[in-house]
């Protein structure tokens, strides 16, 4: 373990996370009212492509991941329309991966979807995935990771596209990690799921304005 600590001390210290939040243009003035279509309605959200959590640079990855919640029409800037009532991280012959091998991530649900502006013309919120709060195993090393991840939400396809910078996320405490995952240590969380109500293929709505 001890050798596997040094590997991951060193490629941390050799990587670096090129993260950033894609978001649609801000509007003149914040939205107030969030119209989601249909209210309220439980939802199921499924990975597109890899879920990426990297601590130090080092990538914790996962190809499976999925979400499911219920979401609501709301008033006020932020406001929560969403609520992640279970979230998962891998799966049974597809388990999330890291230069130290398997990576087993329990979420601490629920977590919030939270909206702050809206872009007419794109169809775009801009927002951020809230009270995050999973505890995560790499080996003989786990650390609880609390915090947010910016991101936007796209009408068009049912994208949230979680994509946090620098300082959303933080490691609050951590066990056998070593340099490698330090307590303070600001994680990035990144990756994409495609939302749908649940039992359909219908595409929930959201829709910003200003009274």
């Amino acid at each position: 373990m001890q050798k596997s600590l040094k590997k991951l001390a060193l490629v941390a210290g050799a990587a670096t996370a090129a993260i950033g939040l894609t978001a649609g243009t801000a509007s003149a003035v914040p939205s107030t009212v969030w119209t989601v279509t249909p209210t309220p309605a439980n939802f199921t959200a499924t990975n597109s492509g890899n879920i990426v959590l990297s601590v130090n640079g080092v990538p914790m990855t996962c190809t499976t991941s999925g979400a499911s919640g219920t979401m609501q029409s709301a008033t006020g800037n932020p406001a929560t329309v969403a609520n992640i009532n279970a979230i998962n991280f891998g799966a049974s012959g597809s388990p999330c991966t890291s230069v130290l091998g398997n990576v087993v991530t329990v979420a601490v649900v629920p977590w919030t979807v939270v909206a702050a502006d809206y872009n007419a013309a794109t169809g775009v919120t801009t927002g951020h995935v809230g009270n995050v709060d999973a505890n995560v195993t790499v080996g003989a090393c786990k650390f609880r990771v609390t915090g947010k991840a910016s991101g936007t939400y796209t009408n068009a396809t049912g994208a949230l596209a979680v994509n946090s910078v620098s300082g959303d996320l933080t490691v609050v405490s951590a066990t056998n990690c070593g340099a490698a995952v330090p307590v303070g240590a600001k994680p990035t969380f990144k990756g994409t799921y495609l939302v749908k109500q649940t039992g359909t293929n219908v595409i929930p709505k959201i829709v910003g304005s200003n009274p």
